[in-house]
Formats: structure tokens, sequence, C-alpha cells
């Protein structure tokens, strides 16, 4: 899919429980039947060993008799196997990411959690091995047409290939299997984590089940009151921004890129309308790529770039390099980033929350239209959700998925100060509506805060003890984003 369309998927988190996890949370023997099996990582990086099983649910919750789907269930056994803590249920990003992926991706930051808590992961319907609903679209890096009508065909290509079903994909379905995993499984009550698109899922959860909710863990938390997709144009600007401030405030980035500023803005200029054919090593298939170079794929570079603060480090001497005229290391990155999301979104599943649950919520007057063109990523994924979800159907949606959320489940949000998806104002408007929350946000970071500097050990202490307000974060008093590289071999010693 076209690099602009892959930031778009990119971007697109009751009662207090105070008995203690071992009084509530034991588990007696599931009706679902489990087998050994090994969770492999995308990449075949690496595999995790635990047990699976397929729940059967009815397609159309309105209809018992109808169509059936299987939701792919894996549990990673607590490794104290006498532990009675509630299991620790994962919800994906994207939306359209599998449970299972991001798990294995990131099980090393969930080690500490997973000594006494079972590891559950549900691929939400749409995603994973739970009747997913995987689109691509042919990738012509050296077609210099417009990629739209690409995108709408291959989108019309998608929903004849799945039917009118698609409509039964949307978050208020889905959180309705979670709760029938949770049950058939035998568990009382459970953890949450959720990242990015997850922490939507999270919240429904806790809005329909609190009472069978322990702690919630949010990273990277999506403001149920805001649809997600009009304000991230904004906010991608607003985190290039910061990471821009965060080179001059560093000698050495300053000095080797004193003209940073100017030399994205010059970028900018000249890939309005501009397009540069290239001929690169393609970065995932060590082979020569031809491509045009345009304003998508510059958006799509720095849109991935300023995603998590690791990325970010390379950003001020791509932009330098691109700038003196060698576009080919900023374009190698678009491609290989675009490559890695497309892999691992179900974008037909992503199409049908979208659809369902944001777009119908854009209502954008001309000067919010014109503000939003002043960015690097404008109106283009905008206009192509909008006119996409003209076609693809409507799904069930709860009249409060857009309400402001209220709960007294013990709460942690987690937010990156530069982050270009999920800005922390938004975790900070959640938090004022929780009783029992903390907000913790790291300087300098980006998208999701799971596997950065002591957030594991917080993490776990922070389900031990079931109160954010006394937590001690006091380990990242020091934290530090990734230094910058001031060259191609690294950053500054």
């Amino acid at each position: 899919m076209h690099t602009a369309w892959m930031a778009a998927a990119a971007a697109l988190a009751a009662a207090l429980g105070t008995t203690p996890a071992a009084a509530t949370a034991a588990a007696p023997p599931a009706p679902l039947a489990l087998t050994d099996c090994r969770l492999e990582h995308p990449l075949r990086l690496n595999s995790v060993a635990a047990r699976c099983g397929v729940l059967s649910v009815a397609e159309d919750p309105g209809q018992a008799a109808g169509r059936r789907i299987g939701l792919a269930v894996a549990v990673v056994p607590a490794l104290d196997a006498a532990s009675h803590a509630a299991p620790l249920f994962i919800l994906a990003g994207g939306p359209g990411q599998a449970a299972s992926d991001l798990y294995v991706e990131t099980a090393p930051a969930f080690a500490r959690i997973h000594r006494t808590r079972d590891i559950v992961l549900v691929d939400q319907r749409g995603t994973g091995r739970s009747a997913p609903l995987p689109c691509t679209e042919a990738q012509d890096y050296e077609d210099a047409a417009d990629a739209l009508p690409k995108f709408l065909a291959a989108t019309r290509a998608c929903l004849a290939k799945y039917g009118p079903g698609v409509r039964f994909y949307t978050s208020s379905v889905a959180v309705r299997d979670l709760d029938a995993v949770r049950a058939a499984l035998g568990y009382a009550r459970v953890d949450l984590y959720g990242s990015s698109y997850g922490t939507r899922m999270a919240e429904l959860y806790m809005r329909r089940f609190a009472e069978r909710t322990e702690a919630v863990i949010l990273d990277g938390v999506l403001d149920p009151e805001v649809a997600l997709g009009p304000g991230t144009p904004l906010d991608g600007e607003r985190a290039l921004e910061l990471i821009f401030a965060r080179c001059r405030a560093q000698a050495a980035c300053e000095r080797a890129f004193p003209q940073l500023a100017a030399e994205y803005a010059l970028l900018r200029q000249r890939f309005g309308a501009e397009r540069r054919h290239l001929t690169l090593v393609d970065p995932t298939r060590g082979t020569p790529l031809a491509l045009y170079f345009d304003r998508a794929q510059l958006a799509g570079a720095l849109r991935f770039l300023s995603y998590a603060s690791d990325q970010a480090a390379l950003l001020p001497t791509l932009v330098h390099q691109a700038a003196a005229g060698d576009l080919a290391p900023l374009a190698a990155q678009s491609v290989m980033t675009s490559r890695l999301v497309e892999g691992q979104l179900a974008l037909g599943m992503q199409l049908s929350v979208t659809c369902s649950e944001d777009v119908p919520y854009y209502h954008l007057t001309p000067a919010e239209r014109a503000r939003l063109e002043g960015t690097y990523l404008g109106t283009q994924q905008i206009d192509a959700l909008e006119e996409a979800c003209r076609e693809w159907p409507r799904g069930p949606v709860d009249a409060d998925l857009h309400a402001a959320l209220a709960s007294a489940v013990p709460t942690l949000l987690l937010s990156g100060e530069a982050d270009p998806v999920t800005p922390p104002a938004g975790a900070a408007r959640v938090a004022s509506g929780l009783r029992h929350a903390r907000h913790l946000v790291l300087p300098g970071e980006g998208h999701g805060q799971l596997a950065t500097d002591c957030v594991p050990r917080l993490m776990a202490a922070f389900l031990e003890q079931r109160d954010p307000a006394a937590l001690d974060a006091s380990c990242l008093a020091g934290h530090r984003p990734a230094p910058f590289f001031v060259a191609p071999t690294g950053p500054a010693p």
C-alpha cells in the first residue's frame, strides 16, 4: 500500500475492586480446551510457548444461529503455577494488529508480570488468526500516478472478498468477545494492558465490565471523546517540532545540524507537487528499487521516524542528507517501515473500526482543513478514509463510545511527551474522569512506552499494588530519550 495510507493505518485506547486478586481471580477448570502451541514472531525472530485454543462466536451477535467465527486464544501460563493473581489480557493497537503478534515482539517487557500472572492473548476478530480481514494492494513504487484511485480499488476488492459481514468487526462487538473469552477460561476478574487502539478496547471493557476488571494500564491513550484522524496531522507536526527543539537543546546535534528547521522547510516546499525518480538499494531485499519520491513518501518517512525516540534519533541526519540532495536514506526508511506496518495490520478490520467509529464524526470546517493543509501530512489520509468509508459498511457502535470515561478501576496511563498519535493532553483528559489513576509522561518519547526505561518494572508494581497514588515512579526521574545520530555512524561519544 502507498506510504500515505500506511501512515494512516499506523495511526489508526464502575466499581472499585479492592479485594486482593488472590481472593477473586482463581480460575476454575476452563471450558475452552487449550493445547500446547508456540507463538512465532512475525519476522520469525523468536517464539513463545503457550496454550492455545479457539472460541467459536457468532459473527453477527444478533444471530446466534448464523455464521460463526473462531477467536484465536493463547494463554502463556504464569511461571508461578501456584499464583492466583488476575491474568493480564493484552490488547493490541492498529486497529488491525493481532495481540499474539504484539506479545511475541515485546514479551521481555512483560517478564516481571508473567512471573505471577497468566498472559492472555485474544486476536481480536478480524486480526491474526481470528477470521482475519487482510487486504493488499499491489505496490508499484515507480507509478507516479495519484495513489488514491488504487487505494479505493483495493478497498472495493477487499469488500467484495469478505462481504457485508465486515460490519460486525467493530470494537463494540469485539469487547463482548473479550468477556466471552474471560468466561470461557474461567477467570473471575482480569487486568488489562492496552496499547494505542488497544486503549479504546480497554476503555470499553472498563465501561461494560467494571466489576470484572482489577486494574488497567493504558499506553498511548486514545481520548474516547475525540475521533481518531482529524487531529493526527496537527499532532504529527507538534511531535516533529519537539524533536527539532530537542536537537537544538543538545550541543552535538545543534552543531551538526544548525539549519535543521530550514532544511525541513526546504523539503516541504520542494516536495509539494514535485516528484523525484530514484533508484536505491531495496532496504529489505537488497536488490535495486526504482521509485518516485514525493510528498507522500516524505510524509510517511517523517511520520514513522517520529514514532519513537530510537527512530527519531535518525531524523535530523536523514533530513539533512535529503535537503542536501541525497534522498535515498530517507526513501529507504519510508519503504522499510511501510512494509513492516502493512505486514502486521489487517486493513479490512481497520476499515470496519474506523468507518464505524471515527469517520462519521469528521466534520471539518474550511478553516480547519486549511490548518491541516499547513502540516506535512495534510488532509490526504483523512480524504482517503472518507472516500473509502462511503462504501465500507458501518457496524454496531455503542452509544457511549465517544462519551467521557468515568471509572473507579485503578488505572495507570502512560504517555510520551512527543507522541505523534496520542499526545499527553488526551491522556490527561481521560485521567481527569478516573477516580484512581496516575498519568506518567516520559520526556522526549513518542508512541508507546511499554519497553522504555523502567516502565516494565513500574507496570508490574502497579498491578501488584493496584494503588496508582502509591506507585514509586522515581526511577523515571533521570530518564533521557535516545541520543541523536550526529553522523551515519551514530551519536556523539
